[in-house]
């Protein structure tokens, strides 16, 4: 352990810090254990999905062009189908971020004179203007589209007399964010998004019912398809390209709901036929096998964090010891000052720019100024050890990621060790 230490302390990390960090892992190991057991289960299911599809060599075969009889991709497809248990997938490089998914399945199902509904409040920043909520060219609205929330309880639970009263006949999607975005409200189970869908459902069988999974992929034994959703949507950016995808997204769901993404990303017509691989296969599949134990990594430095600083009289959501539904931990700092130091450290710890210091900058698709730290090796990925927040009180920073454990820990770690240095906080 004093080589172990050492280490540490030259990357930056003092001894005592160092020490408060072990003393608190000494708690977690139970917690731990459940994770790797979750993640051992999900493991197995996605190697099931991978055998029972007859996953080869000519997988990983690189296609050009309109991309026609791609194996490759269409395998993909089968595997991602089969592990959500649903009908249909689309899963492509041609899909940008989440919020691009996002956008496809929604405006995909979605026609003029329908109306959009979120129970759970404002969705996140980037799908404000997506929807209209703030105008943008081409958004929902300007298609037509209408759109109504119902604010999430005190309790952050849901608003069950308010949602009956929010869905009437033109009531086309149900839009449901599982992961809190930037906002410090409790992350859904994949049980409560169960028994929310079954009670819009009651209200109107009809009513299509999407879930934004981005962030929750492998963290519990199920997915929100398993309990009634018609799509879920994310980006392979994030859990499920397991850090190795360097781009693309999925939307896995009923077959008319898929199909009907599938010519909104391309064109009517075409669908799913065409969308050439450009050599990108490997990384995907490779990517959605390591998965699960990627998330588990990514998890157990999320409870680290709130387990380091709640102690400090940091608020963190989810509390330390507060079951977990995705990888995102936030903690409130309540100063910009804080959020940089917080920020300085993340960055500090990443392979790639770890000279860089992060700063709060203007970014596209939201209203304040954002800071983030990333030293990835794709860009934006935040499977990968990062934290990121808008500047606005609570002055909540969010972390989340590291593709293994012990990355996780050291950026949790150093980005102690800023506050320490800055005064702001004390062991």
């Amino acid at each position: 352990m004093d080589a172990l230490l050492e280490q540490y302390e030259k990357m930056g990390v003092s001894g005592e810090v160092y020490q408060y960090g072990e003393k608190i892992l000494r708690g977690l190991s139970e917690r731990f254990q459940a994770i790797d057991e979750i993640a051992e289960y999900n493991q197995a299911k996605v190697l099931h999905a991978m055998q029972k599809n007859r996953v080869a060599a000519p997988c990983f075969a690189a296609t050009t062009g309109y991309g026609y009889d791609d194996v490759g991709r269409e395998t993909l497809e089968k595997v991602y189908r089969d592990v959500f248990h649903t009908e249909a997938a689309l899963v492509r490089p041609q899909i940008t971020c989440g919020t691009h998914a996002l956008t496809v399945a929604l405006s995909a199902n979605l026609l003029p004179g329908d109306e959009l509904l979120s129970p759970v409040g404002l969705p996140y920043d980037t799908l404000q203007e997506v929807i209209g909520i703030r105008p943008s060219p081409c958004s929902l609205a300007e298609y037509g589209v209408t759109y109504r929330q119902v604010a999430l309880l005190a309790d952050g639970s849901f608003d069950y007399p308010q949602i009956a009263k929010a869905i009437h006949a033109n009531t086309k999607v149900i839009t449901i964010q599982r992961s809190k975005g930037y906002a410090t409200r409790p992350t859904f189970s994949v049980k409560q998004i169960g028994e929310l869908i079954a009670f819009c459902k009651k209200i109107k069988p009809d009513v299509i019912c999407m879930v934004d999974n981005c962030y929750g992929e492998f963290v519990e034994t199920i997915e929100p398809s398993d309990v009634g959703a018609d799509m879920v949507v994310g980006s392979l950016i994030k859990n499920p390209g397991g850090g190795l995808a360097p781009i693309g997204g999925y939307i896995c769901g009923t077959e008319a709901c898929v199909s009907r993404c599938a010519y909104r990303l391309s064109a009517p017509g075409l669908g799913q036929e065409v969308g050439a691989n450009l050599g990108l296969m490997p990384a995907l599949f490779q990517g959605f096998f390591l998965a699960p134990t990627v998330v588990a990594g990514a998890e157990k430095g999320a409870i680290f964090a709130a387990n380091l600083y709640e102690p400090l009289g940091f608020k963190c959501v989810p509390g330390a010891s507060e079951t977990r539904h995705d990888i995102i931990q936030a903690v409130e700092l309540g100063s910009e000052q804080a959020m940089i130091a917080f920020c300085k450290g993340i960055q500090a710890a990443a392979p790639v720019d770890s000279y860089v210091d992060p700063l709060p900058w203007a970014m596209p698709g939201y209203d304040d100024n954002v800071i983030m730290a990333a030293g990835a090796f794709v860009q934006g990925s935040s499977i990968e050890l990062s934290a990121d927040g808008p500047i606005r009180p609570p002055y909540a920073v969010y972390f989340q990621g590291g593709l293994t454990w012990y990355h996780a820990k050291l950026g949790i770690l150093m980005s102690l060790q800023k506050l320490v240095e800055a005064g702001i906080t004390q062991l």
